[in-house]
């Protein structure tokens, strides 16, 4: 039986050579991004090399946006892997650079992967591509506390919301916390990870994979990795039988929290 694989912001850097790598691996590839003609165009040129890749319309901060996603998906084939890619890294720090970017690394992976839960298959793969950026380490204690352990999603939510009124306050740097958005967007998403880890365990693996530094519009030309060698380690993540869920991984090994 075909397996099928969703990824989020598969237009364009690392979703797209995710989806091409999954598409060489025999999957059926549902290829999700925000702008319908870049969709279209990344899967039509998937197709045009032999690969069974769709393109999918998805705006993962707007919840009408997933529930058409999901609709269209709803008695097709269980989705065997969950690519949660599409992110985003904005210039300056403020009360709404936080906002947005949290709505997309964090709050949209949320959304559809809550939206999507009835729909994987048995042992199914959820991977959050997240970040070396979130990564524990270097936090501050105080605001280490916040995350680690993460008991509950109610307890990560609570202390991004924590940060996020800290920012609006201009009191960050009073209570200790780093002045990154994206930064604080991948140690929750991390913290979520392990949540999801024990809310799917028995029914899927959810891990997250840090790409490295990739050389997309994110990353910059500077980066020293390709598209294609930031992809690899989370195509493997999304195939191998050696996968352990709850789990952080970098070039298919896992490094701490």
């Amino acid at each position: 039986m075909t397996r099928t694989a969703l990824v989020t912001g598969g237009n364009r850097g690392i979703g797209l050579e995710v989806c091409r790598g999954l598409a060489e691996r025999g999957f059926r590839v549902l290829l999700a991004s925000r702008d319908r003609d870049e969709g279209e165009a990344a899967a039509r040129s998937l197709r045009e090399g032999g690969h069974d890749v769709h393109a999918r319309v998805l705006d993962v901060t707007d919840r009408e946006s997933i529930a058409a996603l999901v609709s269209s998906i709803a008695g097709d084939t269980p989705i065997d892997v969950l690519v949660n890619n599409a992110g985003t890294s904005l210039d300056g720090f403020d009360s709404e650079v936080v906002r947005r970017t949290l709505a997309v690394n964090l709050e949209g992976v949320i959304a559809l992967t809550d939206a999507l839960s009835s729909h994987l298959a048995e042992d199914a793969r959820v991977v959050m591509v997240s970040s070396g950026m979130g990564e524990l380490h270097g936090l501050p204690p105080a605001i280490l506390a916040r995350f680690e352990p993460p008991r509950d999603r109610a307890h990560v939510l609570a202390a991004v919301d924590e940060f996020a009124r800290a920012v609006r306050a201009g009191r960050e740097r009073d209570e200790g916390w780093p002045r990154s958005a994206y930064r604080i967007s991948k140690v929750a998403l991390n913290a979520m990870t392990r949540v999801y880890a024990e809310a799917l365990r028995g029914r899927a693996r959810v891990v997250a994979v840090c790409p490295g530094w990739v050389r997309t519009r994110m990353g910059g030309p500077g980066a020293s990795r390709s598209p294609r060698e930031g992809a690899a380690g989370i195509v493997w993540a999304a195939t191998t039988s050696d996968l352990e869920t709850g789990r952080f991984y970098r070039d298919g090994r896992t490094i701490p929290w």
